[in-house]
């Protein structure tokens, strides 16, 4: 079964969101901060599996440009300088359908590394 593509998606500079309507119908508000401390790069994925690098102090980046990537991406410009991942159709539907585990899972390797965030939860911008 192929990826869901999206129908819809409205970059929402205040709340520092990224909704993403998908053709089955699913909607996702991603922070932006969730966008990027899972970029799909190699510069946060690292080049193989165990390589990926922590992301630490993201909790007031935000997009500031959105270019399409032929029929099947994203590339998303943050404003700490970032730009070099590609959120394919499927990496975006994904960190929608995981974005709670993935959530606790960040939250888990920051305390685990002696880091905490510097704002409130994430999911105060979603409300």
């Amino acid at each position: 079964m192929s990826t869901p593509k999206p129908v819809n998606i409205v970059l929402h500079q205040k709340s520092r969101t990224l909704e993403v309507e998908f053709s089955d119908g699913k909607n996702f508000v991603l922070t932006t901060e969730y966008l990027r401390i899972s970029s799909p790069s190699a510069e946060v994925q690292g080049h193989g599996p165990g390589q990926a690098v922590l992301q630490v102090g993201k909790e007031n980046v935000s997009i500031s440009k959105i270019d399409p990537v032929g029929s099947y991406a994203i590339c998303l410009h943050f404003t700490d300088g970032h730009d070099t991942g590609l959120y394919s159709w499927e990496t975006l539907y994904d960190l929608g359908m995981n974005m709670d585990e993935n959530w606790a899972d960040y939250l888990n390797r920051l305390a685990e590394a002696g880091h905490s965030r510097k704002t409130a939860d994430h999911q105060k911008n979603l409300n």
